[in-house]
């Protein structure tokens, strides 16, 4: 292995030139791909295969209006102290006459009574009043009638209207205009709500491909409500979609640049030397151009969750040059000094170069157990980062170097002397803290062991209690923080209200989409199955996580549908048949149909097929809830809305309870599968979850079998795997723990931390023991070799774990709040696996070497260890496969 190690080093180092230029040429192919990297944001694509996912595709599928009757929703929420005062009536009506007269907003409408909400209730039943006074004939009434209707109203006569129209007796559907919270009757309301209908010419499925001027026209009636002085929420797709996408780019604008800063004043600090600083940066760029090119070639699109993977590639950028140029540097300070920019490159890659072998090999590991999710995109995120690491090993193993040694060859030519001294060497105060961990090691190290323990027995406790989340707010923006106001335009991020939209929306109004849903299916048509729907209505209503809305619980069916048909057919009956239009003699029919099918109960308990039909006939709606194929019905799908405030797992709980009770009261007779995005996000949260430990028993028994052997074949025994991996799990405990004392849940990103933890925190560890294995050899002293390990190596680690945290530290700019918890926990696990390495550590392979280890390195009195000599020049290079 050192032989190979060696040749290698001297192949690296001897056609410099070569490598430059096969090393740009393979850059420049690889880059290619950065052209095709598509953006991918919707959260179905985490979606993973289900009863419930199938169960949805299926209601996509076929539950669906025909062709050119779809709808996109807009639900615009005024709210102040009062909007049924006569003001906030006009001013809605005002509102809805600007959005009209914008003609790229219009044209996006649906023909039939696009724009309508609670102000057009009160006005147009202000009109009939007027109408029926004066005997005129009354037409579809313009804007400007209704706003002269409520115009000529004064407070008493308004009060009484609004008592009239949204009271006991009045229209529920006037009253599903109004919150949860009013009280039918009442003549004050903090909100009101106003519907526009969008015409889509197909259902949408995927977010990118819903219609952008669809979403330009949602944002032009945010842009026309935020003028007003009523408070408006709005909530529509077409808007959801765009902060989400937003959120991605505007991230990225101010991540991006804070990293770059970052990295150039952490390399300033770690290099002092602008050479040193400009050659990492370019290293820099070049991993990132062969991971984006990787991408495009593989055509992995880029998602949230690979959003992390730059900052992550950057960080471990840093790590790898800082051990490469400090490992060069101790050669050239510390060393022979005959040898040459060439020659001393060539030890310190012969000395560090299977070490980083090593830490690559095992952090793709860990990202590579990512794989064992269901979860697509974490899939992608495993891929994409191993093979960035993989880039990272190539650049700073192969192309860095190798500009290094043309470069200060070139200067060292002209007299420019080109040695520097390697961070927290020399007896500066870094190498004193870094000693602490020898200090107790030669100590107290089963002290150490035992504190350790202990710490990690409270993480556990910790880990047991973390929660998981998977929603689509978790990639929604907050609102940016006021600092973001002074940023240069490209960095300025945009407008975000759409998340406190939501929540007030959610918990006031049936939010658009915010429904669960049962698939029934089976014998549909049996005589008893709308009594069953109305058995399983009455206990759906009594669920606490079920919207409840002035008209009561919002629970939709074939049941429900039918008798509102049946209603609107009975005022249809009223009207004399000669005058009576096509549609309404149907509706007319349909009433009597229903009325003839009826029982005692109330609910019809025969003809089911035969209502079945007839409903879809009179009522086209009715397609939402039923299905029918070659003239048969095959399903039927219940559907009720959720307060949006409730727990996902709750909704998806509550929602499995109800496709059981239906199958209970049919006796089996109706098969049912619950469906709806709460029950697909939670089956996403249980896998989040699997992949969590999943990821961990996976990462630690490969990293574990990998160490082992790796030691093994170069002479050591297997137990220095075990001694190596252990710090890092006790570092997994800690994380852990420290995600309950946060209160951060495993969600899409923080659900890769404990393969992520291992992967990276392996690092430090096997920096520490390699090295510690080669100078124990060199120096013959348990302590001398521990001393020496951690002024060297850990000097490096320090200026990579400084470096590492303050990249991920810079997700904190993010205003995404998913990217925030990642980048804090991600800095948080840094800190600890670099703690683990250097006060940890030291103490396990002090007792390692006591008991399973090589014999004879301990001196023959621990009261203080021997004094440290020089090694001479015949020690060096540090050539064993195990060395940092």
């Amino acid at each position: 292995m050192s032989n190979l190690v060696n040749r290698l080093g001297d192949f690296l180092t001897t056609y410099t030139k070569s490598i430059i230029l096969v090393m740009l040429v393979v850059t420049v192919l690889i880059g290619a791909g950065m052209a095709q990297v598509e953006q991918q944001s919707q959260t179905e694509q985490f979606e993973t295969d289900s009863p419930a996912a199938d169960a949805q595709s299926y209601i996509e599928e076929n539950f669906t209006l025909d062709e050119g009757s779809n709808e996109a929703i807009v639900q615009v929420i005024q709210r102040g102290d009062n909007v049924l005062s006569k003001e906030s009536l006009l001013e809605s009506l005002s509102l809805q006459q600007e959005i009209r007269e914008r003609e790229s907003i219009s044209t996006t409408f649906v023909d039939d009574r696009p724009v309508f909400g609670y102000a057009n209730v009160i006005a147009n039943a202000a009109l009939s009043s007027q109408q029926e006074s004066s005997d005129a004939n009354a037409g579809p009434p313009t804007l400007t009638e209704q706003q002269a209707a409520i115009e000529s109203l004064d407070k008493s006569q308004l009060e009484g209207l609004i008592q009239r129209v949204l009271g006991e007796d009045g229209s529920e559907r006037a009253r599903a205009f109004m919150p949860a919270s009013y009280q039918p009757g009442n003549t004050t309301a903090e909100s009101g709500s106003t519907v526009i209908r969008q015409k889509l010419d197909i259902e949408v499925q995927d977010p990118n491909s819903f219609p952008e001027e669809l979403t330009t026209a949602q944002l032009e009636i945010r842009d026309l409500a935020q003028d007003r002085d009523s408070d408006f929420s709005l909530f529509g797709f077409g808007l959801l979609n765009e902060e989400i996408n937003q959120s991605l780019g505007d991230s990225g604008a101010i991540v991006g640049p804070f990293a770059l800063l970052f990295v150039v004043v952490a390399l300033t600090v770690a290099y002092r030397d602008l050479l040193d600083i400009i050659l990492g940066v370019v290293g820099i760029f070049g991993v990132l151009v062969w991971t984006f090119g990787f991408m495009g070639w593989a055509g992995v699109a880029f998602n949230q969750l690979l959003l992390s993977v730059p900052i992550l590639l950057i960080g471990l950028s840093i790590d790898y040059a800082i051990h490469v140029f400090m490992r060069h540097r101790e050669q050239r300070i510390e060393g022979d000094d005959s040898l040459s920019v060439r020659n001393s490159m060539s030890f310190a890659l012969a000395g560090v170069g299977a070490a980083l072998v090593w830490v690559t090999a095992t952090a793709a590991i860990g990202f590579l157990a990512n794989l064992t999710s269901p979860i697509g995109p974490l899939q992608d995120f495993g891929i994409v980062s191993a093979f960035g690491v993989f880039a990272a090993l190539f650049i700073f193993g192969a192309l860095i170097p190798a500009l290094k040694i043309e470069i200060d060859g070139f200067l060292e030519a002209r007299g420019i002397d080109r040695k520097k001294r390697a961070f927290g060497t020399g007896g500066s105060i870094f190498s004193g803290l870094l000693s602490s961990g020898v200090t107790a090691a030669r100590r107290f190290p089963v002290v150490v062991i035992v504190l350790a323990l202990l710490l990690s027995v409270g993480g556990a406790y910790g880990a047991s209690q973390v929660n998981t989340s998977f929603d689509e707010t978790d990639f929604l923006a907050d609102s940016p923080p006021e600092w973001t106001e002074s940023l240069p335009g490209p960095m300025a991020p945009g407008t975000y209200q759409i998340t406190d939209d939501l929540d007030y929306i959610g918990q006031n109004y049936q939010q658009e989409d915010n429904e669960a849903e049962v698939l029934i299916r089976g014998d549909v048509t049996n005589e008893k199955t709308l009594q069953w729907l109305d058995e399983t209505r009455s206990s759906v209503s009594d669920l606490e996580t079920v919207f409840v809305g002035p008209n009561g619980p919002a629970v939709t069916s074939p049941l429900s549908v039918m008798e509102r048909t049946a209603a609107q057919g009975a005022q249809a009956a009223q009207i004399p048949e000669d005058e009576r239009t096509q549609r309404q003699a149907a509706l007319a029919g349909f009433a009597t149909l229903y009325q003839q099918s009826t029982g005692e109960d109330g609910v019809p308990n025969q003809n089911v097929e035969k209502l079945f039909t007839r409903l879809l006939e009179v009522n086209p709606q009715a397609a939402q809830f039923v299905y029918q194929a070659d003239g048969e019905t095959k399903a039927i799908r219940l559907q009720f809305g959720v307060t949006g405030d409730a727990r996902i797992g709750d909704i998806a709980e509550d929602n499995r309870n109800v496709a059981s009770s239906i199958e209970g009261v049919s006796s089996g007779g109706l098969s049912s599968t619950p469906a709806g995005d709460q029950v697909v996000f939670d089956k996403v949260q249980k896998d989040l979850l699997d992949t969590v430990i999943q990821g961990l028993v996976i990462t630690l028994v490969a990293v574990f079998i990998f160490l082992s052997i790796a030691y093994r074949l170069t002479g050591n025994p297997a137990s220095l795997g075990v001694v190596t991996l252990v710090p890092v799990a006790l570092a997994v405990t800690w994380i852990l723990g420290s995600m309950w004392l946060l209160d951060i849940p495993f969600n899409t990103l923080t659900g890769t931390i404990t393969s992520l933890t291992v992967g990276l925190g392996i690092a430090y560890s096997i920096h520490i023991s390699s090295r510690y294995e080669l100078e124990l050899r060199r120096q013959g002293d348990v302590w001398k070799a521990l001393d020496t390990t951690v002024t060297g190596t850990g000097g490096a680690l320090l200026g990579s774990a400084a470096t590492t945290v303050g990249g991920f530290g810079t997700l904190a700019f993010a205003i995404l709040p998913i990217l925030q918890q990642f980048g804090i926990i991600t800095g948080l696990t840094i800190i600890y696996a670099f703690l683990a390495s250097v006060l940890v550590l030291p103490s396990m392979l002090v007792l390692w070497t006591r008991y399973l280890g090589p014999s004879g390195y301990f001196p023959d009195s621990d009261v203080e260890p021997p004094e440290e000599s020089t090694p001479s020049s015949e020690d060096q290079p540090a050539t064993d496969a195990q060395t940092e």
